[in-house]
């Protein structure tokens, strides 16, 4: 089939390549606008568009689609069959949903509808799932609510960062993308209506990504890895924030909520159940270290309570 590809970020460059090197021809790329980046604040090209660079395929850059007469005209002069769509940015309008026979289909991060919304991956480990997936499907005026092509399961292991489980996804995804290309062009995809119901993972902010010291163990290891790498779990230790590693449960309980218990081995942190072990820590205006190397650093170890 003949394609345009809406992706920006990394996990989009996996299946635009895998899109690439398939049987059907990406005639165009859709991706945001270059963004400013670094200390330097220098305009960067998103990945996807580097990739479709790579390849010599046309990238278009709106800064938004709705009321876009000159994106809307050139999409009809590419005259694509599909527009295969993975963590694009930009919010399809209703009126150019029909621009492709087939649609716009979405590669979605969870077995919908569980976890609709833009951070299915970080909730679905949040919440103790240990078991999610991919979904294809064709985008409608909702939220994620359009008609199921595909899925695939992906188990969740009790060590997964948000940054492991995605990146097994955003492959696993992309097979599944290029299958339902593949299906729909043969026609053997069945679209099943996805029930009304369902749950939603919203915009993680880096408020979200504080760690609640007086929540139970189990809640703040999984909380922690789910926002790891990004945007970072951190806590408060007096007037600076420093940023958190995975963390381990211990065995005991005998620290506060937030109390530190250091040593040059290790380092405790009290919950409301059970003690928690730290990995590594970011002090403000250092590297990510190991938590023994941090306490070992300070001038005085007593007292300390992270909030």
């Amino acid at each position: 089939m003949r394609l345009v590809f809406a992706g920006t970020p990394e996990p989009a460059v996996v299946a635009l390549n895998k899109l690439i090197a398939s049987e059907h021809e990406v005639a165009a790329v859709l991706t945001r606008p270059d963004a400013r980046k670094g200390r330097g604040r220098t305009l960067h090209p998103s990945p996807v568009r580097q990739l479709a660079q790579q390849h010599g395929i046309e990238v278009l850059t709106p800064d938004s689609l709705k009321g876009n007469e000159e994106i809307r005209r050139v999409l009809r002069e590419i005259g694509p069959d599909a527009i295969p769509v993975v963590a694009y940015g930009n919010l399809v309008p209703e009126d150019m949903l029909g621009i492709a026979a087939h649609g716009w289909v979405n590669l979605h991060f969870s077995l919908l509808p569980r976890w609709r919304g833009a951070a299915p991956v970080q909730s679905a480990i949040k919440s103790g799932d240990t078991d999610t997936g991919a979904t294809t499907f064709r985008i409608d005026k909702g939220l994620d609510t359009g008609d199921i092509l595909g899925h695939i399961h992906e188990p969740i292991h009790p060590t997964d960062t948000a940054d492991d489980l995605l990146t097994r996804l955003a492959h696993s995804g992309a097979d599944l993308l290029v299958e339902t290309m593949t299906g729909l062009e043969r026609g053997t995809v069945t679209a099943v209506k996805q029930p009304e119901e369902g749950t939603y993972a919203p915009k993680i902010s880096s408020g979200d990504a504080r760690v609640d010291w007086g929540a139970d163990a189990e809640f703040i290891e999984r909380a922690i890895r789910a926002h790891t790498p990004g945007p970072g779990a951190w806590t408060s230790l007096g007037p600076e924030r420093v940023k958190l590693g995975p963390v381990e449960i211990t065995g005991g309980g005998s620290l506060a909520p937030g109390q530190v218990s250091a040593s040059k081995d290790e380092v405790l942190v009290g919950t409301a159940t059970a003690d928690v072990r730290l990995t590594r820590i970011q002090p403000p205006g250092k590297k990510m270290m190991s938590a023994a190397d941090w306490a070992r650093g300070l001038k005085e170890t007593e007292g300390i309570v992270f909030s």
